[in-house]
């Protein structure tokens, strides 16, 4: 009986003492190994942010939502050792001290002028020489006192500065010429499209032949206006500025309506050819012309004369009127 008493209190204080040893085993015995968990595949597997650092990865190119924070210790990182300013950012994660970024560079000088290069200078074509003829006007209307015939034309020959130019244009009724001039005129290049022409110019047809040397310029005004000016000087002192202007207006590629006027005004009285002093002559009219090529074009038109001051009288005492409207066609070629 004593034998099985000690053997029940030997049990019972060994059970009593088990959670007391457990607990000092805990402190003193090594852990045991957690099984590791599965590590997620490599293309998906984020670095630490030790690597990110040493790589200076960019944020803005991880992929979160296959980062598994639940096995990340926070508790064990040193944010304080963190250098943040060796870290990648994108653009819009950058530091609120750090300056703006321009994302478009500012322009310069010479950016504006390798976009808008200088046009005032000739492109030059080497020596070679080239030529060109206009036939502006080679019409026929239907005067007064039968058919008339009128035509304008001008060209030149030579290279892209230095010129020779001629010009003609006239007036002939039933096959008489009524009134005409002759030019031949040096032109050399000042600007692009504008040229300084000096040279001699004859007047021929019914009454006295008039000589005269002349200066002038020509080209091509903004919006694409064709203008010519010369001045002319001839015996006796007889003196004489012209002046013309064209402009041509695109109703399709070949559809093309042509505005045009020109006028004169001598210095002194002419009786002999019924001209006098001061403005003298005003032409304007317009044609359209459908261009079957480049080079060939037929036209109809309208076309209106004045006399003004001195010349309108010295017309009306000759008993020709001082206004003059008719209708016109006919061709402009150019080669």
């Amino acid at each position: 009986m004593n034998r099985l008493t000690h053997l029940v209190i030997g049990v019972a204080t060994a059970l009593a003492a088990m959670p007391v040893l457990a607990q000092h085993a805990g402190h003193d015995a090594a852990p045991a190994k957690a099984p590791e968990p599965q590590s997620p595949p490599p293309t998906h597997a984020a670095p630490t942010s030790h690597q990110r650092q040493g790589q200076g990865e960019d944020r803005s190119t991880m992929d979160r939502s296959t980062m598994d924070h639940s096995t990340m210790d926070h508790s064990k990182m040193d944010h304080s050792k963190m250098e943040h300013s060796a870290m990648g950012h994108a653009a819009g994660d950058l530091p609120v001290a750090a300056p703006p970024r321009e994302p478009i560079p500012v322009v310069t000088d010479a950016d504006r002028a390798a976009a808008f290069p200088a046009v005032h200078a000739h492109h030059q074509h080497g020596t070679s020489t080239h030529a060109y003829s206009l036939v502006d006007r080679l019409e026929v209307s239907d005067a007064d006192d039968g058919t008339a015939l009128g035509w304008e034309g001008s060209g030149w020959i030579g290279g892209d500065l230095h010129r020779f130019w001629w010009r003609t244009e006239g007036h002939a009724l039933q096959g008489t010429v009524e009134r005409a001039s002759v030019e031949g005129l040096y032109g050399r290049g000042i600007r692009a499209w504008w040229d300084v022409v000096a040279g001699v110019r004859h007047d021929f047809g019914e009454g006295p032949g008039r000589s005269w040397v002349g200066v002038g310029i020509q080209g091509l005004a903004p919006y694409k206006f064709e203008v010519s000016a010369t001045a002319y000087a001839g015996q006796q002192g007889r003196t004489l500025l012209q002046a013309e202007a064209e402009y041509d207006t695109l109703l399709s590629n070949r559809w093309i309506l042509q505005w045009r006027a020109e006028v004169r005004a001598y210095g002194k009285d002419d009786p002999a050819l019924v001209i006098g002093a001061g403005l003298s002559t005003l032409e304007a009219g317009m044609r359209l012309r459908y261009e079957v090529t480049r080079q060939f074009a037929p036209y109809i038109g309208i076309e209106h004369g004045r006399a003004f001051g001195r010349t309108a009288d010295l017309r009306r005492a000759a008993g020709h009127r001082a206004n003059d409207t008719t209708v016109v066609a006919g061709i402009r070629i150019w080669f």
